[in-house]
């Protein structure tokens, strides 16, 4: 994978990183070309559910979706497409690990928005490093 490539991919799979840390004792496997679709599927669900309680501008998710178009699509786009629906919930869903939003916020004692708006900061800083358009 290139580096700008793992650039794009430190927001989405940081927010899992958040869930995880509590089962921290086994670390976790690299993930394969399906768990980083389906995770950056559920990332521009989560940004979607950000957008639409006003935490996160369009920006945020133009870059998420141009990301997307850097991963190959798997054959089998089953698990993206309910890791996008339950983002869309407000729910993180990446490697083996689902947390909603709220509960993730309040184990770092902030709040949905704060969080929003830390994931679409991350997610706008890494398509900074994209190439153009």
């Amino acid at each position: 994978m290139n580096k700008t490539l793992i650039a794009a991919f430190v927001a989405s799979f940081g927010i899992a990183g958040i869930a995880a840390a509590q089962d921290a004792a086994t670390p976790p496997a690299a993930p394969s070309l399906e768990d980083t679709y389906a995770s950056a599927r559920n990332q521009l669900g989560v940004l979607e559910y950000c957008q639409a309680a006003g935490f996160v501008e369009a920006e945020a998710i133009e870059v998420q979706n141009r990301m997307l178009g850097m991963i190959p699509v798997p054959d089998d786009t089953s698990a993206a497409d309910a890791a996008y629906a339950k983002g869309k919930e407000g729910i993180v869903s990446a490697m083996g690990t689902e947390q909603s939003l709220a509960d993730v916020a309040a184990a770092q004692s902030s709040t949905e928005e704060a969080l929003c708006e830390q994931i679409g900061a991350l997610v706008t800083q890494a398509g900074s490093q994209l190439p153009p358009a």
